[in-house]
């Protein structure tokens, strides 16, 4: 029998928990794809009962109110509201309220409620509440307000398995009542607008209310909905509009204060504050958040996440790479010498498993951001370089996105929906990809092997993840002054002032933590799996064919396709010390940048059995035997700054909707890298 399936859609402010109640009500039972029409990531999961009903959770975005102020807020607001072209309204809310912000909760849930939803509120960080000396009346407040109310703390799984079984009951329970109230003249034009909607322009009853006082509360030349209605409604409107004008209403206060009255008279005797006991907070805040300390010491931390990606990999990658290695002897022994082995040996393994030797790398990098993110740093991170930032033309809540973008310049573009000023998004999403994301790890720690010493500095710090952390700030570098540039060129105008909620410091919850690492590194082993494989493919064929049976290895590759045509395009190279295999192994990357991984083991891999980075080394040393590490320091920086990434570029054009940006974009990275590279190694060769 199949289970009787019902969603339910998490609805909350940001940094109330949600996620964290998510997965521990999901479990493994979930997936992460994009909603229908536009790029922000939906993630969906199931809570399962023993009595085949199965209750699907959509996790919404974070938002204040069904009135959007972003395009995550517009989204909710149109699932919620039921116009959403493909995505079907929820059967009921999850509403996720924390116990540090009881009012601002009970805001949304106000709005929530008006649309008539069976509702369950989750009251989460209640510990946090206690520790600040704050109090909650649960049952009365159950009793005014006529909705179920569960107390959690999700990190801790403490009340997890009430909200399990209170979602499950709340499936027999019916809408809550609306009990806010406007002043009884403006009473009666909401409740005339609203039956106007309903019976003339066909709005859902449930949805009419929220149309009408949204109708009544802005100007109708402003009004996003002027153009659903028909000039019956809008004279209607008008008309409205002429008369609580007339009556002294500050229609576009009216209604938000009337929410918040109403809330502040049901907390009355719900809610209790001592003083609060935040000592330790307080002086945990100053010494994060004070220049002299905070700027050193948020240094520090990313140079020790880099440092600890580099080296906590090395078992992990060397056991891969041995299992790879005797994966590859396996094949030799079992199957004859044929074209057929050749695309096994090197074309499938040979690509995939050069990539997949990074896979460790990867899922530590994620690891540690998660739990720089659970902890609450990054959002002091981001209140601490609001400044920095602000200078070049950025507001501090762009971190965040910034931020995701070390992970995967698409999320980071993404997130930018967060920002409301549209300026801020194009400058914010325009620097994103400039962040060094997972993609490039696998060939900065490619190249830095092959060429920097493994030698250790300032007592502990190894000299390698020093380089590699460089990369990194490379980008951020130059994102503040191509920041810079915009905003007083192509893009003027100030920033906002930064608005951001600190989070309460709290320990990692690791389910979250390991969760998260799984869902990035599996999406790593997708690509790998199916792109890059692909790609892998095609180009062990274009490097073998046409076949001459005579020629030897190196000369068959250079007589193939591949080597033709990277002949041709070596002059373009040449300025900036690469041969031809290295050129053909960035313009591959365009595709997707791990394929120079794949493409550069493919050219110098060919007939030998070397470890990969042994293979580049003495690639690079055939170039510059005098100075390996220029053309390999010439190739980093050029990746680092180059926008290799199809996907990257899609994201933008439909983000922007705009072909004049993205064309920009490739352009001007494109000529910046080469730019920047020529200038690197040429400045090398006359010093060195």
């Amino acid at each position: 029998m199949n289970p009787l399936v019902v969603t339910y859609a998490l609805v909350g402010n940001p940094n109330t928990g949600k996620s964290t109640l998510f997965n521990q009500l999901t479990g493994l039972n979930q997936k992460i794809g994009n909603y229908p029409g536009v790029t922000v990531e939906r993630r969906e999961g199931r809570v399962i009962y023993p009595d085949d009903v199965a209750i699907t959770l959509l996790d919404l975005p974070g938002t204040y109110s069904l009135s959007p102020h972003s395009p995550d807020e517009a989204l909710v607001s149109a699932i919620l509201l039921g116009k959403h072209p493909s995505i079907t309204k929820p059967n009921g809310i999850l509403c996720i309220v924390s116990a540090l912000a009881l009012e601002r909760g009970l805001y949304l849930a106000s709005h929530i409620i008006d649309q008539q939803y069976p509702i369950l509120i989750v009251l989460t960080m209640t510990d946090l509440a206690h520790q600040n000396g704050i109090a909650i009346n649960i049952p009365l407040l159950e009793q005014r307000l006529g909705v179920r109310i569960v107390p959690t703390i999700a990190d801790k799984g403490i009340g997890i398995d009430n909200v399990r079984e209170a979602l499950r009951t709340s499936l027999r329970i019916s809408p809550a009542v609306r009990q806010w109230k406007l002043p009884a003249d403006v009473e009666v034009e909401v409740n005339e607008l609203t039956s106007l909607l309903i019976h003339h322009a066909h709005i859902p009853q449930e949805r009419a209310l929220f149309e009408a006082t949204t109708l009544l509360s802005t100007n109708q030349s402003t009004n996003p909905h002027t153009q659903v209605f028909d000039r019956i409604i809008l004279d209607h409107v008008l008309q409205d509009h002429q008369r609580l004008d007339a009556l002294g209403y500050d229609r576009h206060s009216l209604f938000i204060q009337s929410r918040i009255d109403w809330i502040r008279s049901l907390c009355d005797g719900v809610l209790t504050r001592t003083r609060k006991s935040t000592t330790s907070i307080d002086s945990l805040d100053r010494l994060l958040l004070t220049p002299s300390i905070g700027y050193p010491l948020f240094a520090l931390s990313m140079v020790l996440l880099f440092s600890a990606v580099y080296t906590w990999a090395s078992y992990p990658m060397t056991w891969i790479e041995e299992g790879i290695s005797w994966s590859g002897r396996v094949l030799m022994d079992l199957l004859p010498e044929s074209s057929f082995r050749s695309l096994l040996l090197d074309g499938v393994l040979g690509g995939t498993g050069a990539v997949l030797v990074f896979l460790p790398q990867i899922a530590i990098l994620f690891f540690l951001l998660s739990v720089l993110e659970e902890s609450g740093y990054m959002a002091r991170a981001a209140f601490l370089l609001d400044k920095v930032m602000r200078k070049v033309g950025l507001p501090g809540k762009a971190f965040i996105p910034l931020l995701s973008s070390f992970a995967c310049a698409v999320p980071g573009i993404l997130a930018t929906r967060t920002l409301e000023n549209q300026r801020d998004r194009i400058i914010t999403l325009f620097v994103a990809p400039l962040m060094s994301c997972s993609a490039r790890l696998p060939v900065y720690t490619l190249l830095i092997a092959a060429t920097i010493p493994a030698n250790v500095v300032v007592g502990f710090l190894p000299l390698q993840a020093l380089v590699l952390t460089s990369l990194y700030f490379l980008g951020i570098v130059l994102a503040f002054c191509i920041t810079f540039f915009l905003r007083r060129s192509v893009v003027k105008g100030p920033s906002p002032d930064l608005l951001i909620e600190l989070p309460p410091y709290r320990l990692p919850l690791m389910k979250n933590v390991f969760m998260n690492m799984w869902e990035r590194s599996l999406i790593f082993l997708k690509r790998a799996g199916t792109i890059i494989l692909f790609a892998s493919i095609v180009l062990w064929y274009f490097s073998t064919h046409p076949q001459i049976p005579t020629a030897s290895p190196s000369e068959q590759l250079s007589m193939s396709y591949l080597g033709t045509a990277g002949r041709i395009l070596e002059p373009l190279f040449a300025p900036l010390g690469y041969d031809w295999k290295i050129g053909v192994a960035l313009l591959s990357s365009f595709l997707q940048r791990e394929l120079f991984i794949s493409t550069i083991n493919t050219l110098t891999n060919i007939g030998s059995n070397d470890l990969l980075v042994l293979s580049v080394h003495q690639h690079l040393n055939n170039i510059n035997q005098n100075l390996p590490t220029l053309p390999a320091l010439s190739v980093l920086i050029f990746f680092a700054i180059a926008p290799q990434c199809l996907s990257t570029i899609a994201v933008i054009q439909r983000e922007t909707n705009s072909w004049q940006w993205t064309i920009f974009f490739i352009t001007f990275y494109t000529i910046l890298a080469y730019g920047v590279a020529l200038l690197v190694y040429n400045v090398g060769l006359y010093l060195l």
